[in-house]
């Protein structure tokens, strides 16, 4: 059966007969994400029961807890000034520490 655009409706008289024998198991892309686990006497095993799956939901669930709620922001964002602040405090004691050393040292060639 042909409409005006030349196709067939029909698309089974489209597909070649070679290609209907073909075993659908030498397709590389199917089943895919199963895995044969040899611990599980090479029984196939589903990608969701992975801990790698399980890892990566409770991590998402995490990110996402924290990127959404404002007091855990607040926080984060204080402890991270917090921090920069003690770091910043600490970079110069070692500047004063350096200029000690090489006033010392200074005094010393004279």
């Amino acid at each position: 059966m042909k409409n005006n655009y030349n196709y067939d409706i029909n698309i089974e008289n489209s597909r070649t007969q070679t290609k209907q024998n073909m075993n659908i198991n030498h397709n590389p892309y199917i089943n895919q994400a199963m895995n044969v686990n040899p611990v599980n006497n090479g029984q196939v095993q589903s990608g969701f029961s992975n801990g790698d799956f399980v890892k990566g939901a409770l991590i998402g669930a995490a990110v996402t807890f924290l990127l959404t709620n404002k007091g855990t922001q607040e926080s984060l964002m204080k402890a991270a000034s917090k921090g920069s602040e003690l770091f910043q405090a600490g970079m110069e004691e070692l500047k004063e520490r350096y200029e000690d050393a090489r006033a010392s040292m200074e005094s010393n060639q004279e």
